[in-house]
């Protein structure tokens, strides 16, 4: 469970967060971080949220966002939202940090699926984007990320191609469960 002031690193892509306002805070409405982003990040996978949205305000840098293959840059002072169920990818495009006020609405499993990833990050299980190979990525599936499955798995899957993600989460769920041997993260 995250804790205000509590601060995720990324060592491979620069990527700092620190908590603001948790779910238990907010009673479940909502997670605000704050992020930092190195300058001239690699692109997050493209990938949508089925469920929830995104609310950014740049505070300093900026940032180039690719929503439905439409790229926009915003500055500091500038703010930009993600709908639900909107493919979009974000980096820091610029020669100096980025710094984001994030909010996700509503807050569903967005502190865990952070500290997991964030995790898998710092033990050097991520790619240069941020993602983890496919058996690590069934394992967080398994572990009870129902609400953010399809917004994690479609970054296999880029750009994000909604009505096959059922079929692949399914069927990687089937193959976890067939195999019935606890991988460890």
């Amino acid at each position: 469970m995250a804790c205000p002031d509590e601060e995720l690193i990324d060592p491979i892509r620069g990527q700092r967060l620190v908590f603001r306002r948790t779910a238990q805070e907010t009673h479940g409405a909502l997670v605000e971080v704050e992020a930092f982003y190195q300058p001239t990040s690699v692109a997050s996978p493209a990938h949508l949220h089925p469920h929830q949205e995104e609310y950014f305000e740049v505070l300093s840098g900026s940032m180039t966002i690719r929503v439905n293959d439409q790229e926009n840059i915003y500055h500091a002072g500038q703010t930009f939202g993600i709908p639900a169920g909107t493919a979009h990818a974000m980096w820091n495009g610029s020669e100096a940090e980025t710094h984001l006020r994030w909010q996700t609405w509503p807050a569903l499993h967005t502190e865990a699926f952070f500290e997991i990833m964030w995790g898998l990050a710092q033990e050097g299980k991520t790619n240069k984007a941020g993602v983890p190979n496919l058996l690590q990525l069934a394992v967080i599936l398994e572990n009870a990320l129902e609400p953010l499955i399809e917004s994690s798995f479609e970054s296999l899957v880029s750009p994000p191609i909604p009505c096959l993600q059922p079929l692949l989460i399914d069927t990687m769920e089937r193959i976890f469960k067939a195999a019935k041997r606890p991988f460890a993260v």
